[in-house]
Formats: C-alpha cells, structure tokens, sequence
C-alpha cells in the first residue's frame, strides 16, 4: 500500500483547506494509499507554533504594514536567511515524523514544510517524492527554497508558472491545476431552500459581503463600504457576514439600524453555509485570501476586492484586477463613487463574471492526485 504524507501549517485557512481537500480525496477514490495529514509546526513544537502563528495574527490584525514589511523581507535578505536556516535546523525534528511514518509521497501546502523536506532530501536523508502546493495567485520565493528536490508544483494560474521558469524550476515540474477545496462548492443546492433558510427574498439579487473574517481588518472603513452598498444599490438584498468578529457584527448590525435597511440586509455571524450562498449570490465583497478568493472565482463570481493584508492578499487582488475579474476598492478611494461606477456599466459586472469562469479551477483537487497517482 502506498503511503502519504499531507503536511500543512496554520498560518491563514488556505494551507489546512488544501490538505484537507487532498485527504479526502485520496480516503474516498484510493483504497490503497493511506494517508496522514500533520502540521508540521505543531509537530515540531506546538508552543512555537503558538507564539509563530499567534504572531501572524496580531501583526495582521494590528500591524498590517509590519506584516507586509516581514512577508517581502522574507524573499531575501536577512529574514529570508534567517527563516531559511530556521527550516534547516526544524527540519531536523519533522525527519523523526517522516522516519516513523516511512511515506512514498510527501505533499506539502506550505513553504516550511516544502523546505524541510526538501533540505533532507538534498542531505540525502529522503529518498521519497514531495509535491508542493502552492495556494495564492502569485510567487513567493519562500516556496522555491530547494525547488531542485521538490519532484510537482501545483500552482494556481499560468502567470505563476511562467515567472517560476523564469526563476529557474524546471517546467516540467509546474502543473497549473489551481488550488485545493472543498467538495461541498461542488455540490447542487435547491436556491429556493438556501433563500428560505437565509430569509431572502428570492426576486432580489443577492450580495454576499465577507466583513469580519479572522482578523477584522479595517472596522470603520469596511462598516463605511457596506453603507455604500445599502445606499447605492437599493434593489440588491446583502448578506454581511461578520464571521467570529462580534465588535464588526455589532457595527453592521447598528449600521443596518440607522440605515432601517432590515428588510434587505441580513447580518450574520459565522457561518458554514458559504458554498449555499454563494450558489445564490451575483457578487462577493471580500478581503482576497487564497481560499476565498479560490471559492470565489470557483463560484464564477465577480469580487469587489476589501482591506486585503500587504503581501499575498495584495498579490491576490493585483491578479484579480489584472485578470478583470476583481475590482480592489483601495483605503483611500471613495466607495460609493466606485460603485456607481461599476453599476453603471450593465456589462460590467458580466464581463468580470466570465473573467472569473475563464480563471476557475473547479477540478483541481481531482487533476493534482491525478497527476500524483497517475489515473
């Protein structure tokens, strides 16, 4: 029996999303290849692991720029040597994890792990294969540390390839399958139920506003964004979804109120029906997280683009303007007049909606174990 390894970290909901999507796969169409899903970070130490990705979250939250300074200084210079040399000496505690397991196939959703089995590999201690999934819309160099002894990139679009060519994978290795998620967005839902259960009117189109999501990004600006949409557009219905944030669901719950837009606007907190209602919705406002942005263009939906994190949301919401598929509503613009706009132009929302069909990867979980396992 063939045997896998699925390593992943907690730093943003991407990495554990993909490695949960390739896990399922694999238990529900390979009955003979076993699999494990470990974070590596935790597995090294778990109060490292804590104090590193307790660390992303507060600079995320709190220190944004800070955040966007760490994220670029880590392709080179000091903190790339310095991260570089940490994975070399981590690395050491994650080969006992390997050793015990003895894996065929290592298949990593995160540049840490990409490194460490990739040092060991070219140390000589792993003879096994590793894949690398890489899950944003633009390189990071962080992934390509020790591309010589990873065996498969995945990546999401063809821009991703090409200018890792150019840094100098082999391109043999680089498969444009687009990012892991969750089978559920595949799934066909009665809209008339998913309208009963949200309590919409099913003869108005919907907008689905992601305003909360794990760090709360930018209270009074995006509080300031959903007035827009309330006042600008009366004849859509919103859902506002605030996720785990109680302060922002309280904003729009209070904003809604002063609005007395109770009737078409709908404030949730966290929820686990998003591929419900995305199946229902004409537009997802969002920050441009990997996985979002994935759920998004995999739902052929247009994005209007909100507080994403300096770094690889940045990146993300530059491919999605680039690909016309995104329109990134930036701190200093003026929401309202962006929205008339882009309402203005009644073939504008469409031709982002077929932007993002041409971008969407629907199958790929499926085409990389394909790929991985030869069916």
């Amino acid at each position: 029996m063939k045997k896998v390894l699925i390593f992943y970290a907690s730093y943003g909901g991407g990495h554990l999303s993909a490695a949960k999507s390739i896990k399922k796969h694999i238990e529900e169409n390979y009955p003979n290849i076993e699999s494990e899903m470990i974070d590596c970070m935790k597995f090294i130490s778990k109060p490292l692991e804590k104090i590193t990705t307790g660390a992303y979250r507060e600079m995320a939250k709190n220190a944004p720029k800070l955040w966007g300074k760490v994220y670029g200084g880590s392709e080179k210079g000091l903190l790339s040597h310095i991260s570089k040399d940490s994975n070399k000496l981590m690395s050491k505690k994650l080969y006992k994890c390997i050793q015990s397991y003895e894996p065929d196939l290592i298949i990593s959703t995160h540049p840490f792990s990409s490194q460490m089995v990739s040092y060991l590999k070219r140390k000589g201690l792993l003879t096994c294969q590793l894949a690398t999934i890489m899950t944003d819309f633009a390189i990071h160099r962080q992934w390509l540390i020790g591309h010589e002894y990873t065996d498969y990139f995945f990546v999401s679009n063809e821009q991703m390839k090409q200018d890792m060519i150019d840094y100098g994978v082999d391109e043999n290795k680089i498969h444009v399958t687009g990012i892991p998620m969750s089978s559920r967005f595949f799934e066909h839902f009665d809209k008339a139920k998913v309208y009963e259960m949200f309590d919409l009117n099913p003869t108005k189109k919907v907008i689905l506003f992601f305003g909360g999501g794990e760090f709360g990004l930018g209270k009074e600006k995006t509080t300031e964004i959903l007035k827009a949409f309330i006042e600008k557009l009366p004849d859509y219905q919103i859902v506002a979804a605030a996720g785990k944030n109680e302060k922002m669901k309280e904003s729009f719950e209070e904003l809604v109120s002063n609005c007395h837009a109770q009737d078409r606007v709908h404030v949730l907190g966290f929820t686990d029906k998003i591929p419900e209602l995305m199946c229902i919705c004409s537009l997802v406002v969002s920050k441009p997280g990997g996985l979002t942005t994935t759920e998004t263009l995999a739902s052929e939906l247009p994005m209007i683009i909100i507080n994403p994190i300096p770094g690889q949301e940045e990146e993300n919401a530059e491919f999605l303007e680039r690909k016309g598929a995104g329109v990134w509503i930036h701190s200093k613009d003026n929401p309202e007049e962006i929205l008339v706009s882009l309402f203005q132009d009644t073939n504008k929302l469409e031709d982002m909606k077929k932007s993002a069909k041409l971008l969407a990867k629907k199958n790929s979980t499926k085409e990389i174990c394909n790929i991985l396992f030869k069916n």
